[in-house]
């Protein structure tokens, strides 16, 4: 199977205030938090919320694409690409960063989604990173 996770990303303009209101008000458990760049909330039933902080390279908090769904993929980001434009899909570039390759495409509606495949620069015990640490 090509998708083996996501999330429902959420652009932050105040990562502190974000995590506060998720923990804090809505009661969710913080299950990691990278400074004020990523934290990610378990939001109950398969549901995982991940915070990132806004920036120029990303839609502003409350605008279109200010929230979308992220999807971890366990292929290479080139064939999910292929697989995906096979399908009728279109795929913006590749971005390549130190956490990982993303690609964008949308849903038929235009509703955003981003596909991430985790490289070596990211291990598993990065990412079930304690909130504590």
């Amino acid at each position: 199977m090509m998708i083996r996770g996501g999330n429902a990303t959420v652009f932050v303009t105040n990562m502190d205030r974000a995590v506060q209101f998720y923990t804090g008000v809505l009661g969710l458990r913080l299950t990691n938090r990278f400074g004020d760049h990523w934290a990610t909330v378990d939001a109950g039933k398969g549901l995982t919320i991940g915070l990132h902080s806004a920036s120029a390279r990303h839609p502003a908090p409350g605008t279109k694409g200010g929230m979308m769904l992220g999807l971890e993929i366990g292929t290479t980001i080139e064939q999910a690409i292929t697989r995906l434009t096979e399908r009728g899909v279109r795929v913006s570039g590749i971005i390549r960063a130190s956490e990982g390759n993303f690609a964008d495409i949308e849903d038929p509606d235009g509703n955003p989604i981003y596909l991430w495949e985790v490289t070596q620069a990211i291990t598993e015990s990065e990412l079930v990173h304690s909130a504590g640490d």
